[in-house]
This record gives structure tokens, sequence and C-alpha cells, in this order.
């Protein structure tokens, strides 16, 4: 198994916490972290897949057959298959409340779980992504980009990489969501996701967008259900007025690029490099590697201002302090206004992809 970084964090969750909570998109690897994670628990354990029937009916009774097995951690995949399970696995925690009783893998975030809010309060969630490129080597990154993370799609055919994704994004819309009590018209939500890959890096007008499609809020409750299955991330703009962020267009991004240009019909990566899209595919690709290291635990946001000031990620430490990047697929980077205009608010740095050129000036631009 490659190494994944949130395998130890789970672990020390584990050695405290009565459960580990683990999300991410389907085929991501989480089954093979967690049946690797029983290798290294100091205590019994069993797995439960409830895409599984037989598994699936040892919970028709939860609380009975869980408190057969109070002694081990359970593990439990594809949890949101059974939303109703999360209230029971909370009253057996509190009646038996012991470190790594429970490890829950789900396909979707809770925010799109009907009915599980109040049980999952306080809970903690590690959210397993598609690998990143520090796990194919130094020099990996442009295959990196061009294919993303998912373990399935790097194979070396591009033909059986593209039906891979169909099949990836099928399952998503068909499956899986109504899996999830949600009725929707497959059509439609695969042409908004087409759509939003050709959005890629650009504010979302939710209106013009909905004018090409459907309803208003029939578009915003999908586009919420793309972000719950962690395939698109909306960016908030940064103010220094807090109420602002909430009301102001965000910019959509097509979370894994492989993804990314499967549904831009780029097939590989000389076609990127000709393709109109791919600055804003560089930008999405950077800013999604940053999110990952910083594990969601900064604010992330970008900042424009009506004078053509601009910056593509404005980083806010959890003490507060700001940083401002600018992501350019250039050998011979210029600094933007946002660069210069709020030199007194940001620590600023400028992300390049690794050309020779590029490495001479990463370092004269690098800023504190």
């Amino acid at each position: 198994m490659i190494t994944r970084a949130a395998s130890e964090m789970i672990l020390k969750n584990l050695s405290v916490f009565p459960a580990a909570n683990i999300i991410g998109p389907r085929q991501v690897g989480k089954t093979t972290l967690a049946k690797w994670l029983q290798t290294r628990l100091s205590k019994p354990s069993f797995y439960l897949d409830l895409q599984n029937i037989q598994d699936l009916d040892k919970l028709a009774a939860p609380g009975l057959f869980l408190r057969e097995h109070a002694e081990k951690c359970v593990i439990i995949d594809e949890v949101q298959r059974l939303p109703g399970l999360f209230a029971q696995l909370r009253s057996l925690i509190d009646e038996r409340r012991e470190p790594a009783r429970f490890v829950l893998l789900g396909s979707a975030s809770p925010s799109i779980i009907k009915g599980v809010s109040e049980s999952l309060a306080g809970r903690v969630f590690t959210e397993l992504m598609p690998f990143s490129p520090r796990k194919y080597g130094n020099r990996a990154w442009r295959k990196h980009l061009g294919r993303g993370g998912f373990p399935d799609a790097l194979m070396p055919d591009d033909d059986l990489a593209a039906e891979w994704f169909e099949s990836f994004t099928r399952t998503f819309v068909e499956r899986d969501l109504r899996e999830l009590g949600y009725n929707l018209t497959s059509v439609l939500f695969s042409r908004l996701l087409r759509m939003a890959a050709h959005l890629n890096g650009q504010l979302l007008n939710m209106s013009t967008l909905a004018n090409s499609l459907t309803s208003a809020p029939t578009l915003s409750r999908y586009l919420d259900l793309l972000e719950g299955g962690f395939l698109v991330h909306r960016l908030m703009p940064w103010f220094s007025n807090a109420g602002k962020r909430l009301v102001k267009s965000p910019k959509l991004y097509i979370r894994d690029s492989g993804l990314l240009h499967h549904l831009l019909r780029i097939r590989d990566y000389d076609t990127l490099l000709g393709h109109p899209g791919l600055g804003a595919s560089w930008e999405g690709y950077v800013i999604e590697q940053i999110i990952r290291v910083t594990q969601r635990k900064w604010e992330y946001y970008f900042y424009r201002t009506q004078h053509g000031a601009e910056a593509d990620l404005v980083l806010v430490r959890p003490d507060g302090k700001i940083y401002c990047i600018e992501v350019k697929f250039s050998s011979a980077p210029v600094l933007g206004k946002g660069f210069i205009r709020p030199k007194k608010i940001f620590n600023r740095i400028i992300l390049l992809p690794s050309y020779p050129k590029a490495n001479r000036t990463r370092r004269k631009a690098a800023c504190g």
C-alpha cells in the first residue's frame, strides 16, 4: 500500500477517540487504508461493507449486533448507505467510551447525508482525497497534473483512463446520490458537471448558469451535491469585512485535475499545453494541493478588486496571519496588481511550474 499522509494521524486519533471518520470520493483508497489500519490496531477488529447485502443485513438491528462486538474495533465502509446508523453509534459510544470502537468510511460529506447533522455534531472528520504528486516522485507532477490522483485513473492507456472517468461520474450521478435519497435528472446533472469544467477558475454567476440549465434553487442544490461529493470546490472572495465573504460570488474549481481534463476532452499533457484552459487548470491544481498540505486547518479565499488587483489564493492562518499567493504557468512570470496594492495586508508568494528559467525567478519572487 502507498503510505497516505493521513494514516498516522488517524491512528493517533484512534488511540484517544472512540471513533474515526474518514470521508472522501469513491475509489480514492479508503477501503485499502481501513484494511491497513486493521494491521496496526492494538485490539481485534472486523470489517463491514454496506454495499454487501449480507453485511447490510447484519445491521438490521444494529444495537444488538454491535453490542456483541463491543470489545472490537468495527470498521463500517460506505456508512452513508445507512444514515439511521449514526444516532445508534452515538448511543453505543456514550454507553462505553473507549478508544478505537468504530472506524467509519463514507463517500459523501455529512452535509449532504439527510438527517445526520445532529448525530454527527462534534465529530472529527479526516478527508481522504486522491493521491498527491509526492506519491510519484519529484518529477511526476506533469503526469499527476494531466491524470489527477485517482489510483485507477493512472493506467498507461488513455482510452481506458477515459472509460474509467466516464464510469466514475456516471456511478456518482446514477447510483451514489440516489442511494442518499436524491431523485435527480441524470442528464441535467451531467451537463452541469461539464459546464462546471468549462467554468473552472471563473467567478460563479448563478443566474447566468441557471438560465442555461434549470432554476436557480435546483442549480444551487446540485452544486451543493457536487461539493458534498468532493468533485468541486467553491472558493469564496476575501474581504476585511467577514460578512461580505458570504454573499459575494465564489470561484468554482473541479477538485481533481484528471477529472477536469476528462470533462474538457483533454487526453494528454501536450494537448493541455495548447488548451485555453491551461492557466485555470494549473491554478486549480496548485490551490487543491495547498489545501491538502494545510489539511483544511487554514481559511482559503481569493482576492479581487474593481480596479483589477487580484490574487489567486489568500491563506489565513489560525493565528490570523495572511498570505497572498499568485499562481502562473509561465517561465517568465510577472507580479500583478494584487501583489502591489495590498502590500500592507499580505505576505506574498508566487508559485510556478518547475521549468529551468522559472526556478531562478521563483527564488526572487518569494516575499515575506
